[in-house]
């Protein structure tokens, strides 16, 4: 964060709040919750069809009861007075003492309720990104225990401790992260190779060798525009101005996306003798999220350099992990996200500028070796803690559905039938993909209405019975008077006589 001012906590600072700056920080906040949905049509559209439902309820349902964390005691534990430099004290709980009119210390020019609200954004998406590693095979039950606890015991305690007044955010250690490469990125990361090493490979990973036919590749791509746009306010909104260093984050997020991109296209293409979408979509995604932790400290000479190695690095990444180990992280999070993080964060030891950030630290270039021993301890521990709290969840929940198959896709049935129909009352996306019970209440329902349509159709059939017989007794009345008038009695009509006159008989 760029102007955030660490050292001994100070709930009363001078400040001066800025229209403009509060004006671009809400809009960044409204962009970065617009990248919760944007991942899930991303995640979704690379996912196969049966895990439709289940990728964008997990996204909806993480973001808003993470919220809700956030709000009653994530906030304080994060940004409230350090405890130890470890976590926050709790002088925010449930928001109070988040003022809508004062700043905080961590943002001298926006109201301190903006840049809660700001930083709310980053503690809901940065769990929801594991959700690409261990698709199709975690269930409800477990996913939400997951989220809920990764949220309080990874991310609450690397946030403060990098970001909100904890031990490695001042001298001597003073480990930047401009907008998340090591507080999301690489938390997140290590986070999710974790999990695929514990929850194991899906049942036909070496069918389809990792990488199962996407079911909507559209889909995927217009949530990588999507995100690709949320991330000017991710970076760029980490300001906390609407200033130059904004701007600087602007451009060198576009520079690092782009030649990532580039980059992709060319090693798939070359690798494959044909180019790829999704390997495009993937090459986007892994610059974006590697310039984070630097978009606001280098140049853009050094974002274009910083772009070429994110794309060349994640892509080896998954050949590696994916193709030569056979860890099924299944939306390649630890390598599009993880290695991309971490490669940014260090690349900060070596091109950060106080020209570029004055409230930022000179790198190695410009003769300041200390930061990349500040940034290598950073990642270090982050790696560290996120990794070991991770495998601790995990083991968990892996031994616990080995004792009640509840938390995890455990056989081939349950995978065939996707987690959409395992879980899901209502009928998928995607009309192959049905639960049990959604199928039972759709026979019953269509039953009931075939039954209604044929008593209708017996009802309508008996009135126009009625009708015709009706209409057939008309029809022989009127002929059985027009017979009877053609019978009258011949002592009723008179008789010519054979002279011609007339003589009653």
């Amino acid at each position: 964060m760029s102007s955030v001012s660490f050292g001994k906590f100070n709930p009363d600072v001078d400040c001066q709040l800025d229209d403009g700056d509060t004006a671009w920080v809400s809009v960044s906040t409204i962009l970065v919750l617009c990248m919760a949905g944007a991942l899930a049509f991303f995640e979704a559209g690379l996912s196969r069809k049966k895990e439709t439902l289940t990728i964008f309820s997990q996204i909806w349902v993480g973001l808003s009861l993470l919220a809700v964390c956030w709000i009653l005691f994530g906030y304080t534990l994060v940004f409230g007075p350090s405890q130890g430099g470890f976590i926050g004290g709790l002088d925010y709980l449930a928001f109070v003492n988040v003022d809508f009119d004062k700043c905080s210390q961590h943002a001298l020019t926006i109201p301190h309720a903006s840049f809660a609200c700001f930083q709310m954004m980053f503690a809901c998406i940065t769990p929801l990104l594991m959700t690409g590693a261990f698709a199709e095979r975690l269930k409800w039950k477990s996913y939400i225990i997951m989220v809920v606890l990764w949220e309080i015991l990874v991310y609450y305690p690397c946030a403060h401790i990098i970001w909100g007044g904890g031990f490695l955010s001042h001298q001597p250690l003073d480990t930047l992260d401009f907008a998340g490469g090591i507080v999301i990125h690489v938390s997140s990361g290590i986070a999710a190779l974790v999990c695929a090493l514990v929850f194991g490979k899906r049942k036909d990973f070496d069918v389809h060798h990792g990488e199962p036919h996407p079911s909507n590749i559209p889909l995927a791509a217009i949530g990588a525009a999507l995100l690709w746009m949320g991330w000017f306010g991710f970076n760029a909104g980490s300001a906390l101005s609407s200033s130059g260093v904004a701007v600087v984050a602007i451009v060198n997020t576009h520079a690092a996306a782009c030649v990532s991109t580039i980059v992709w296209m060319f090693m798939y293409w070359i690798q494959n003798k044909k180019p790829s979408m999704v390997s495009i979509l993937n090459g986007s995604i892994a610059g974006m999220a590697g310039v984070t932790p630097a978009s606001g400290y280098i140049s853009v000479h050094s974002a274009l350099v910083l772009g070429f190695v994110l794309g060349a690095f994640s892509y080896l990444s998954i050949y590696l992990l994916k193709h030569k180990l056979k860890i099924d992280d299944a939306l390649d999070v630890s390598s599009v996200h993880g290695v991309t993080g971490l490669i940014g964060s260090i690349a900060i030891g070596f091109c950060a500028s106080l020209k570029i950030n004055p409230n930022g630290a000179d790198g190695v270039f410009y003769g300041n070796g200390w930061q990349l021993v500040a940034q290598i301890v950073g990642v270090a521990f982050v790696l560290f803690w996120s990794g070991t709290v991770t495998f601790i969840l995990a083991l968990t929940i892996r031994f616990l559905n080995n004792k009640w198959p509840i938390f995890l896709v455990s056989t081939k049935d349950e995978e065939e039938d996707g987690l959409d129909g395992l879980e899901f009352a209502e009928i998928s996306a995607y009309e192959e993909t049905v639960s049990p019970e959604a199928l039972k209440l759709l026979l019953e329902e269509l039953e009931k209405k075939r039954i209604r349509h044929m008593k209708s159709l017996i009802e309508t059939q008996q009135e126009q019975i009625l009708i015709q017989q009706k209409h057939r007794r008309t029809l022989l009345r009127e002929r059985t008077n027009i017979h009877s008038n053609d019978n009258i009695s011949e002592s009723d009509k008179p008789v010519l006589s054979s002279y011609g006159s007339v003589n009653n008989l």
